[in-house]
């Protein structure tokens, strides 16, 4: 792995706030997708967003002129909820890292549950970056972005993303809901972003790794799930501890390989968004120096979503992709 290389924080806080407005997003509406968030728990070093309702279309027990409308305004909301992802890039696209990148792993249980058609469920596990703080709408957090990304893929798929994301949290809080916000729910994916608060509280990398590794296999015993691991985000505030930083993110790419889970670097790749791309650390990040703005959460669902999309292809085309295989390391 390349050396780590701190941002300069005070020299980044001056940097203009325009960089920012170009990349905000005209408001949309909704995505035509199911999404439930948790209810944020007191605010930590990360604090979350207020809770969006979830998003449903119904159509049942309606007259047929009141169905017919309703029809027309899900198909609305359908486009619009395209349109709005591709404004987001519209200016900035959302690239692959320039090292090239693998498949993140065969992920069969929602890929087969895709095939055949059944209902999906993906809960997004983690803390303020999954709730979605730095986001101008809940419309543009990752877990409702990754909804409309499967969703315009999938037209036909009944696929509720939740978004079980608590500021503040990290691995020790997380610990004590796993069996109620994720194992209880039955799901068919756990995307679980964590390790960003242990390095920001000076906590041991080690520890949370243990963490998660125990989680991981509670999850893997109660159930069929695939599982991804999603570390730390490459922001100011995280490179200001380069060695807590290093070891937790080698830490829980060791434990996804000992798991034989998935594994999403967020670290390597919102580095190659600056240091490859040459993206202005603000083009991603918000005032805080640590959160993701809109095109942030966009670019991240937007290549998560990818690996799913594939993970889907290969298995209708009978390819046999180990579930340990690393995505996106750039080196």
């Amino acid at each position: 792995m390349s050396s780590f290389r701190p941002f300069r924080l005070s020299t980044w806080l001056a940097a203009p706030a325009a960089a920012l407005l170009l990349l905000t997003p005209v408001m949309q509406a909704p995505a035509h997708a199911q999404a439930a968030q948790a209810t944020p728990a007191p605010q930590g070093a990360n604090p979350a967003p207020a809770s969006p309702a979830q998003t449903t279309v119904a159509a049942t027990s309606q007259p047929p002129a009141e169905q017919r409308g309703l029809t027309s305004r899900a198909i609305d909301t359908v486009k619009q909820v395209a349109k709005s992802a591709g404004d987001i890039f519209s200016r900035v696209p959302c690239l692959s890292p320039k090292g090239g990148s693998k498949a993140m792993g065969s992920l069969p249980h929602v890929a087969n549950k895709l095939i055949a058609g059944k209902p999906v469920v993906i809960v997004a596990f983690g803390s303020s970056s999954t709730s979605g703080y730095g986001a101008s709408s809940p419309d543009f957090n990752y877990p409702n972005r990754l909804a409309a990304q499967l969703r315009r893929q999938y037209p036909t798929a009944d696929i509720t993303v939740i978004n079980a994301g608590v500021g503040g949290e990290d691995a020790p809080e997380m610990m004590k809901r796993l069996q109620t916000a994720v194992i209880d729910v039955h799901p068919d994916m756990v995307i679980w972003q964590v390790g960003t608060n242990a390095v920001l509280r000076n906590l041991d990398p080690g520890d949370t790794a243990k963490m998660v590794e125990d989680g991981i296999t509670r999850i893997q015993a109660a159930g069929d799930a695939d599982v991804v691991l999603v570390d730390p985000q490459y922001s100011p505030r995280v490179t200001q501890r380069p060695e807590n930083a290093s070891r937790m993110v080698k830490l829980l790419g060791k434990v996804a390989e000992l798991r034989h889970v998935g594994i999403f670097p967020r670290f390597e790749v919102m580095r190659d968004w600056h240091e490859k791309q040459a993206l202005p650390v603000e083009s991603f990040v918000i005032a805080d120096g640590l959160h993701m703005n809109d095109w942030g959460y966009a670019c991240f669902a937007q290549l998560l979503g990818d690996d799913i999309i594939r993970s889907v292809g290969q298995i209708k085309l009978g390819v046999n992709v180990p579930a340990d295989v690393r995505t996106y390391r750039p080196m």
